[in-house]
């Protein structure tokens, strides 16, 4: 099962306001965000022709809110949502499920310069504390599985309830 993820944390964007990036960094890094899920898109027709799969593309909770310093990193996730309803019109009908997951803040190594400020932001959801990555791989397996055999173009906010509220 394919999964389109940019790349970690500390290659992402720098999170700062959009009048701190440089045009250069801005091309590079929105380029490296948009191209994480292409390689998973090339293979669905592959995937198509033995009879079916799924595809899940990792996004993020800033995708789909403003918040301050992450202009440019959730408008390129953004972009990524999108693709995955477009893919899941163009491949769902061939067999080929595409779906995202929208993790909020995790504790992993490439946020661990985040330091405080990932907790701080965890306070703020109903969860009140950030995700572990086994609860997001554990989201990402559910798509991939054939319990979600009906879930097409969906983003999954696994993000501690930040969506709802």
């Amino acid at each position: 099962m394919p999964c389109g993820r940019a790349g970690e944390q500390r290659r992402r964007l720098p999170l700062r306001p959009h009048d701190g990036h440089d045009r250069a960094g801005l091309r590079r890094g929105l380029r490296r965000q948009r191209e994480g899920p292409v390689l998973p898109a090339e293979l669905a027709p592959a995937m198509a022709l033995r009879g079916g799969g799924a595809i899940v593309n990792v996004t993020t909770m800033v995708a789909e809110y403003g918040h301050s310093g992450y202009s440019l990193y959730g408008s390129s996730k953004a972009a990524i949502v999108l693709l995955t309803k477009s893919w899941a019109a163009e491949f769902g009908p061939r067999g080929v499920r595409v779906n995202a997951v929208s993790p909020g803040p995790t504790r992993t190594e490439g946020t661990a310069p985040m330091g405080e400020d990932l907790e701080i932001l965890a306070r703020t959801l109903p969860a009140g504390r950030p995700a572990s990555p086994e609860e997001i791989a554990e989201a990402i397996t559910f798509l991939a599985s054939p319990r979600a055999s009906f879930v097409h173009g969906t983003t999954l906010h696994v993000d501690g309830g930040r969506w709802a509220v």
